[in-house]
């Protein structure tokens, strides 16, 4: 696991990229952003009152000398971003309401990212998912061709490392949705210098079993073949002929994928948050994310029982998603 934000250092040196944390207050926020502002690879902004940031970060030992401090009620651009918020929602709300709007440290750090004042986003820690989320289709939404978002965790057990889509957002994907799903997570696998191989998977293996479940994954591998040509991507299988080249042989003999996927796409958020958790709890393997995609800038979501560690690491990855 070190190895993987090591490098992700490493790409992010000198990029002087910048990552908004709504959640100012909390102490794993500002445990993570001493540490990012002190190794110097990511510039972090935290949001809430500067005096009682500073305080707060004075009992913990915490130097912001190098965080810049964002307070939303003294925001010296608010005009400008009021404007460009009631623009971006195309009159759906008033001045008025955007100005009560933007107070919310969400709404308020997305539209920092949006006005390209940071680069990132990372929140969560003292809210709900939705909190987080809502703000970024309203405002940032999700890139030319994709029609909604997804969350992929990175799987990783020493040197091994796989991508499992999607397990934190769409809970029944259709195939348009499916092929989506497998080209962005192809995009994040690369981020973290992982050659991707997708494998959609499902309860058949190449027809071998017939329903409107298989259908839909057969459908949905035709779509992504149409829009990435290129990308070695196969299914439907299931998960034993995707990864074991003896069972790949037998069942999907002429496929591009002989036993060495390492992007897995899901059929439901059902079957992913499960797998994922298999392979956590008894693969020993350590669950990296959920990391959001295809979103036009990013964006990413903390667990509200997170640790320090786990927002200095989502921090890092957030960064990587904006190379």
């Amino acid at each position: 696991m070190s190895n993987l934000f090591t490098e992700l250092k490493r790409k992010l040196s000198g990029k002087n990229l910048s990552i908004v944390f709504p959640e100012g207050l909390d102490e794993r926020i500002l445990g993570a952003a001493g540490r990012l502002a002190a190794e110097k690879v990511i510039k972090p902004i935290v949001l809430g009152d500067e005096k009682e940031i500073l305080k707060k970060a004075n009992q913990l030992g915490i130097a912001i000398d190098n965080i810049d401090v964002l307070n939303p009620k003294k925001y010296e651009l608010m005009d400008e971003m009021v404007h460009s918020f009631v623009t971006r929602r195309k009159g759906k709300v008033t001045e008025d309401e955007a100005r009560k709007i933007l107070l919310d440290e969400n709404y308020f750090g997305t539209m920092l990212v949006y006005m390209e004042k940071a680069n990132g986003l990372v929140s969560g820690a003292a809210h709900s998912t939705a909190d987080t989320v809502r703000p970024a289709l309203q405002i940032i939404k999700t890139k030319e061709g994709v029609q909604k978002t997804s969350g992929v965790f990175i799987m990783v057990r020493n040197e091994e490392k796989y991508v499992f889509a999607d397990c934190a957002i769409n809970i029944a994907p259709d195939s348009q949705d499916l092929a989506e799903i497998a080209i962005e997570s192809a995009k994040t696998a690369k981020m973290f210098d992982i050659e991707p191989k997708v494998a959609m998977l499902s309860f058949s293996t190449k027809g071998s079993a017939k329903s409107p479940e298989t259908e839909r994954v057969t459908e949905a591998v035709e779509i992504a073949k149409q829009l990435a040509p290129n990308l070695t991507l196969d299914g439907e299988f299931q998960f034993d002929a995707a990864f074991v080249l003896s069972v790949a042989k037998k069942k999907a003999p002429d496929s591009v994928i002989q036993g060495d996927a390492n992007v897995f796409v899901f059929p439901s958020l059902e079957a992913g948050n499960i797998g994922y958790k298999i392979a956590q709890r008894l693969g020993g393997f350590e669950a990296v994310g959920p990391i959001l995609q295809g979103l036009n800038a990013p964006v990413n979501d903390l667990s509200r029982g997170c640790n320090e560690e786990d927002v200095y690491n989502l921090a890092l990855i957030t960064a990587a998603q904006v190379l």
